[in-house]
């Protein structure tokens, strides 16, 4: 069986502030933290965080003790751990909403620092890494999550370091979706790796044609380039692939592209480069595309017109001229259509998914060579939900309060576990139901729900019972993404 911890805990984030420590004595983190502990406000998203590790079985014989050391399973002393949070966007437009359930939250990051510390000691190194979407403003990262506090809290404190690392190369500015500005970014300070994975790729023998392929940008070039002629490149990240543990920190929410967010999406953010990744197929899926789901008149026109505005936008050209028709489009169509790949038919993000997972379990750490036959890396997943995204995710959802914590090293566990809690049906979700089936690089041990098993611990009594997957299935499920309603549930 595949264990998977899940922590119940409340279902909010108020009454936490950085740098959101424990808020209480638990005998292991003494000899980290001292007094440290005890002396700011409760922190239940820490004793869910706690909670969920304890339900994962992780060192299960110390604990209690001075001597638990959950992360020390993977991860010894003098090592590197690279934590990589949800920081997709630093804002929710939808009014009411909160950009709570958009990103991982600091608190979240916090007690997981706390526990990676820990097992490396001061002679190790713990970092935050993230690739947000091209448009995100890192700075205001930053300030939300608390990100500045938590160094400051290390370094003056515990005299550790926690690096945090944008890793995108460029960011750049939208007004009316399109394109006004562009940064260069310093990226990744070791740089990044060309991970070829050819005919184990997702892709190879997909038919899809690379010719169709659309990535986060508007030259279709680059995408095409790297998934032509056999090949099926992806730029990671340096910093991740040579992290002796990562620690993948999803946000549970909704996804236009594939369904849902959860853990195998999640590494999109170790990407260099997003134009590299295919989002969508261009036309129909009766054109052999996958940008929206039949051949009405108008979206083969609007399809056709976003081609020419790639061509002479990738130039510079046309700027003011698209930003003013697409208000227009607003005005008369709204935004309640089928674009850019945002249904339940796209063929092509969760192929992109699974294989940023094959890249990250098979990559060697010494060279851009795949292992063969076995991961050779540990991935610890611990995905926030405790204020969860319903609605149109990943950018723009609505708050659905949760109250869960969940942890496995099978990244696919988590997901199955995450989606019975939001009542959708995996078989309908093919990020989750092709890996479950697949015969490739397996990044996961399960074939079927029934090899899962959750370790249910309440954050507050500490009391653990274990149950299946479908006992988790919620009667009030969550609202899906327009594309996927009526598919998921």
């Amino acid at each position: 069986m595949i264990r998977v911890g899940l922590g119940r805990t409340a279902d909010s984030y108020a009454g936490t502030a950085p740098p959101y420590g424990p808020g209480k004595a638990y005998p292991e983190l003494d000899a980290l933290l001292g007094d440290a502990a005890a002396t700011e406000p409760p922190n239940a998203v820490y004793a869910g965080v706690r909670a969920a590790l304890y339900g994962l079985g992780l060192d299960a014989a110390r604990f209690g003790g001075a001597d638990w050391n959950p992360l020390g399973d993977f991860v010894s002393r003098g090592r590197k751990v690279v934590l990589k949070p949800n920081f997709i966007r630093h804002w929710n437009p939808i009014e009411g909403a909160s950009v709570d359930c958009v990103i991982t939250h600091g608190a979240v990051i916090r007690a997981v620092a706390d526990y990676a510390f820990l097992a490396v000691g001061s002679e190790g190194s713990v970092a935050i890494a993230e690739a947000p979407q091209h448009d995100c403003d890192f700075e205001r990262i930053r300030e939300i999550v608390g990100l500045d506090e938590l160094v400051r809290f290390y370094e003056t404190t515990l005299g550790n370091e926690l690096g945090v690392i944008d890793l995108r190369r460029e960011a750049v500015v939208y007004q009316d979706g399109v394109i006004i500005e562009r940064h260069v970014l310093p990226g990744d300070p070791k740089g990044y790796r060309t991970v070829d994975l050819g005919d184990k790729s997702f892709f190879h023998g997909s038919g899809i044609d690379p010719q169709r392929m659309r990535g986060a940008d508007y030259d279709p070039g680059p995408t095409t380039l790297h998934h032509s002629d056999g090949r099926n490149e992806y730029l990671l990240s340096e910093t991740v692939l040579s992290a002796d543990l990562v620690v993948n920190l999803p946000k549970l929410k909704t996804h236009k592209k594939t369904g849902v967010t959860l853990a195998l999406k999640n590494l999109v953010g170790i990407n260099g480069d997003k134009n590299w990744l295919p989002h969508h197929c261009v036309g129909s899926a009766a054109e052999g595309g996958d940008e929206f789901p039949n051949s009405s008149l108008i979206d083969r026109a609007r399809s056709a017109a976003t081609e020419v505005a790639r061509k002479l936008l990738s130039r510079g050209v046309g700027t003011s001229f698209f930003r003013a028709a697409r208000r227009l489009e607003t005005s008369v169509r709204g935004d309640a259509f089928i674009r850019s790949g945002n249904w339940h038919g796209n063929r092509t993000t969760w192929r992109m998914c699974l294989d940023l997972n094959r890249c990250l379990y098979y990559s060697r750490p010494d060279g851009p060579a795949l292992a063969a036959d076995a991961p050779v890396r540990t991935v610890l997943t611990i995905l926030d939900g405790v204020i969860a995204g319903e609605g149109e995710g990943p950018l723009a959802p609505l708050d659905r309060p949760l109250g869960v914590i969940i942890a496995s090293t099978d990244p696919l566990a988590v997901d199955l576990a995450a989606v019975a809690l939001m009542g959708f049906d995996e078989t309908r979700l093919p990020k989750l139901f092709e890996a479950m089936n697949d015969e490739g690089l397996r990044v996961t041990a399960v074939r079927s729900v029934d090899d899962v098993e959750v370790g249910e611990v309440d954050a507050d009594t500490f009391t653990a019972i274990a149950r299946n997957i479908d006992s988790l299935r919620s009667a009030d499920p969550f609202v899906a993404h327009p594309g996927w309603q009526g598919h998921v549930n």
